[in-house]
């Protein structure tokens, strides 16, 4: 038994064993589960779909399992006899501090359901709500690129920005839609520093990016991703993972962790060095990811979703001359319960009292207490 098998609950086992084949009632709303890590369907479905995106790949799916144990699960009206033609994808988050639940996707900006046509995503979405109750679950959430079929049932909302560059143009026309004096200024900065940029995937560079992370998450009060979720990025991903630092007389100041998938590249982590962020590291890497990615020929430059209470960041990407649209995350259940929010949810003070300690941690702990909670919180 793999230690992926193995940090997945004998309660998650008994649901995928009890839910193996869904069977298709009399109504429209049939479906089947599949298992997309071992469907040998899964990665041609995803190869061909518009709609797919690094989210959907089994590099992704594989670092999830085998980092937090969630298992990845799918919906699709295709039998086991057919090629797939659709599939809305979800983890089985099962925690005993958070309780059991579907989500389309744990810590993925978004997750749109690969189904091109509105029958079929009606199907799905059916199926979906026809499985909650049996599956006894607290929620169900979403995190669609575009909006979907509404079931009707109860349901709160939070809403990303997502910006993405087009690269499709020539590579002045990108860099004259730079902000002047918050991004051109800063890149010409950092090549006056003599900034150096290092990039690959080695255990240095890792340690590195960790290093810069840590800082960054405890500025932010927040709790860091564990070291084996970037090194199974690694691992996963191959040569499309890359991690990129900036340093300044080899002091790691500025770094970023991207992923390629088929004629994107998508910024998922960064971090900086407070003190130095007058050299313009940040800046620096994003001008050298994006350089590389026009080289490559690729089609975008994904920046990420950003909370939109995280003005200052939005700032920062709108002033990359990128386009950005709204991402909209939706929860449906059957009871109602689960679903009331407090407004001030997130901000009272027994919240701002918790980061404040976490940010006091001692290194080893801060990091420890990272890795215990997002298994619990995806």
């Amino acid at each position: 038994m793999s230690l992926a098998e193995s940090n997945i609950s004998e309660a998650v086992r008994s649901t995928v064993e009890k839910t193996q084949d869904l069977p298709a009632p009399a109504s429209s709303a049939g479906a089947y589960l599949i298992h997309p890590l071992e469907d040998l369907r899964w990665n041609e479905l995803v190869g061909w779909h518009p709609g797919a995106s690094v989210f959907h790949s089994a590099g992704w799916l594989a670092a999830l399992r085998k980092t937090y144990g969630f298992e990845p699960l799918a919906f699709t009206t295709s039998s086991p006899r057919q090629p797939l033609r659709n599939a809305w994808l979800f983890c089985l988050v099962d925690s005993w501090l958070t309780g059991k639940r579907l989500v389309s996707l744990p810590f993925s900006d978004h997750c749109a359901p690969l189904a091109a046509d509105p029958e079929d995503l009606r199907r799905l979405m059916d199926a979906l709500t026809a499985e909650l109750n049996d599956w006894r679950f607290r929620y169900l959430e979403i995190r669609p690129t575009s909006p979907v079929p509404d079931p009707g049932s109860c349901r709160s909302t939070q809403t990303y920005r997502w910006h993405q560059l087009d690269l499709t143009q020539p590579i002045d026309a990108i860099a004259r839609a730079f902000h002047r004096d918050c991004v051109t200024r800063k890149i010409r900065r950092a090549e006056r520093e003599n900034l150096s940029c290092l990039s690959g995937t080695s255990e240095e560079l890792l340690q590195s990016f960790w290093r810069v992370y840590l800082q960054t998450r405890r500025r932010h009060r927040a709790p860091p991703q564990p070291m084996a979720w970037f090194r199974n990025l690694l691992s996963e991903f191959s040569g499309a993972a890359t991690i990129r630092v900036a340093a300044k007389d080899g002091i790691p100041i500025a770094a970023i962790f991207t992923l390629q998938f088929r004629d994107s590249l998508v910024y998922k982590y960064g971090a900086s060095d407070d003190r130095f962020q007058n050299l313009g590291g940040t800046q620096f890497l994003f001008w050298r990811a994006i350089q590389e990615a026009k080289e490559k020929r690729l089609r975008k430059f994904d920046f990420g979703r950003s909370d939109y209470s995280n003005e200052g960041l939005i700032l920062f990407k709108d002033r990359w001359g990128s386009q950005a649209t709204d991402l909209i995350y939706s929860r449906f259940t059957s009871k109602p319960q689960f679903m009331k929010r407090k407004a001030s949810e997130g901000n009272s003070a027994a919240s701002r009292a918790a980061r404040n300690l976490l940010s006091h941690l001692p290194e080893p702990l801060f990091a420890a207490v990272g890795a215990a909670l997002y298994r619990h919180i995806g």
